[in-house]
């Protein structure tokens, strides 16, 4: 795995000689936020050896190279997930590849269901804390010690520090930014009414079938992560709908502009840690 990392990283760094401090990965319908980024090198992931290709619409499968307010970034437009049929280590192999390049934060995005009554679609929630339901983790299997220890803890799996920033971002923008829980499945099914009920007994506050996976990989990389969930529609026996992937595409283009002047700003303070 480590050769494979190495050997991706090498031919990125040919046609770019770049080390970003900050990576993103972009969620579904929330790519639009590559149009801030200045001084663009961009690379299908096609073109990237040992690298898949993502099969969901509303996922472009590009990496982008640049910089947004003066810091140097590493942008995924698009994710891998379990559920395309992908092995864990297949699915974090972009996160682990941006810590090879010099990553030092990670953000993350994720379109989400809400499960919080106080949550409403369209809303930006700044995910505390995660609950794995995917069956799934990342780190099974032969420890690799160069990227990190056997058992990693995950009591801060995303970053008080950067969080703090990300509220406070918020606040000065004018917008007030949710907190929540979020649980990740495995899909690529929505979850029932009966599943729902399940995750908010359990103390989830939002659904999705992302994230979880990345934020394992990148903790136990030693990265600094935080993360924002969409919430595009509420979860399955809340309200009557019956929920489709391009209604969620819409919701998220609604909220672009609160959702790319978060990131701005954040990262911009990110770079000055």
């Amino acid at each position: 795995m480590y050769e494979k990392l190495s050997k991706a990283a090498q031919y990125i760094q040919s046609i770019k000689a770049t080390k970003p401090r900050v990576g993103v990965v972009l969620g579904s319908g929330l790519g639009i936020f590559v149009d801030q980024i200045e001084d663009k090198t961009i690379i299908p992931y096609n073109d990237i050896p040992f690298f898949k290709k993502t099969t969901v619409e509303g996922h472009e499968g590009r990496l982008i190279l640049g910089k947004v307010k003066g810091v140097e970034v590493a942008v995924l437009q698009g994710r891998l997930h379990a559920y395309e049929g992908l092995p864990m280590e297949e699915v974090v192999f972009p996160v682990r590849l941006l810590s090879i390049l010099g990553i030092s934060t990670l953000v993350l995005t994720n379109a989400a269901g809400g499960i919080n009554l106080n949550f409403k679609p369209g809303d930006l929630v700044l995910i505390q804390d995660h609950i794995n339901l995917m069956g799934k983790n990342p780190l099974i299997g032969p420890n690799n010690n160069q990227m990190g220890p056997r058992f990693p803890d995950m009591s801060h799996a995303y970053n008080p520090e950067l969080n703090d920033i990300m509220k406070a971002v918020s606040k000065n923008l004018g917008y007030n930014i949710q907190e929540g829980v979020y649980a990740g499945v495995l899909g690529p099914t929505y979850e029932t009414p009966a599943e729902i009920k399940m995750i908010r007994t359990l103390g989830g506050d939002m659904v999705g079938m992302s994230t979880v996976p990345e934020t394992i990989a990148a903790n136990h990389l030693g990265l600094k992560v935080c993360g924002i969930s969409c919430i595009t529609n509420m979860g399955a026996g809340i309200v009557k709908q019956t929920l489709k992937h391009e209604d969620i595409k819409e919701v998220a283009m609604k909220v672009m502009d609160h959702f790319t002047a978060l990131l701005n700003h954040s990262i911009e303070k990110f770079g000055q840690m």
